[in-house]
């Protein structure tokens, strides 16, 4: 259930987001897959906001586009639209043509490889540019705004969604507090990797001339028994959270968190708790 409320990695490692890392394997490209099936409901409603904002028949651009989980969203939304799905990392994209082919969308999905970093190819003229989970990854937010402005027409609009970290899944003392103890060190991973978390990017919009034409924050909770899928999106989740955080957690923090993610399956009291914020910016 989505609640609304009013409020407020080195730039080349992925933490949720999508933009920016090679040879990332085939572990994240799964956990944002099963992160688009498990809160498809939160991606329906935000993806249902973003085509209220645009014309019948959009060109639109996904910057550190990933597996896809909003172009394909977006193409199966809104028929009549032109997509160009943008990022650094070819395999996300093979993974993304992939998916748009199988879906039918393969005639109205191209995919550009490109460093948001860096000097963009042509893009434009668009009519939405679509970021999810990537702004926090780039090196100068302050010229992509520039950037992304540049590319939209007039009254085009700018929508970013941002994340606050991993979803959290487990509910019993000992889970809720190795999980705590994992959140805090991948926080102080993305803060010494540079990457800008908690962010307000409605004043950054304003601030690179966009009009503020909307804000949410998304408070997301899934109780328990968890489907399937949903028990899968914990276990890759926490599992992936392991991985990275050897040689930061104790020894026994981390083969608790690991025994967590290998018996996710035997489970019965997991929930799914996420927070996702949204801004939207209007060029004049």
């Amino acid at each position: 259930m989505a609640h609304e409320h009013g409020h407020q990695h080195g730039h080349h490692q992925h933490g949720h987001g999508h933009q920016q890392q090679q040879g990332h394997g085939d572990g994240l490209a799964q956990m944002l897959d099963l992160d688009a099936e498990v809160l498809r409901d939160y991606y329906r409603e935000v993806i249902g906001w973003a085509g209220s904002l645009v014309p019948a028949t959009p060109r639109i651009v996904d910057l550190g586009a990933g597996t896809g989980t909003g172009t394909i969203a977006l193409a199966r939304h809104l028929p009549a639209a032109t997509l160009t799905a943008v990022d650094m990392d070819e395999e996300m994209l093979a993974h993304l043509r992939r998916r748009a082919d199988e879906a039918g969308f393969g005639d109205r999905i191209s995919t550009v490889r490109a460093d948001l970093d860096g000097d963009w190819p042509a893009l434009g003229p668009a009519d939405l540019v679509w970021a999810s989970a990537s702004m926090h990854h780039l090196a100068d937010p302050a010229r992509t705004l520039g950037q992304v402005f540049e590319v939209l027409r007039p009254g085009g609009v700018f929508m970013i969604t941002e994340i606050d970290g991993f979803p959290r899944f487990l509910t019993d003392p000992a889970g809720v507090a190795v999980e705590q103890r994992a959140h805090d060190e991948l926080a102080r991973m993305r803060l010494e990797g540079g990457l800008h978390m908690g962010v307000d990017w409605g004043a950054r919009l304003t601030a690179a001339g966009f009009t503020l034409a909307g804000e949410r924050q998304f408070d997301i909770e899934l109780a328990g028994p968890l489907d399937a899928t949903a028990v899968r999106y914990a276990q890759v989740t926490l599992g992936r959270s392991a991985e990275r955080l050897a040689g930061r957690l104790t020894a026994d923090e981390l083969a608790a968190l690991t025994a967590y993610a290998e018996n996710a399956a035997d489970r019965d009291d997991l929930a799914v708790r996420a927070t996702r914020y949204v801004w939207i910016g209007r060029r004049p």
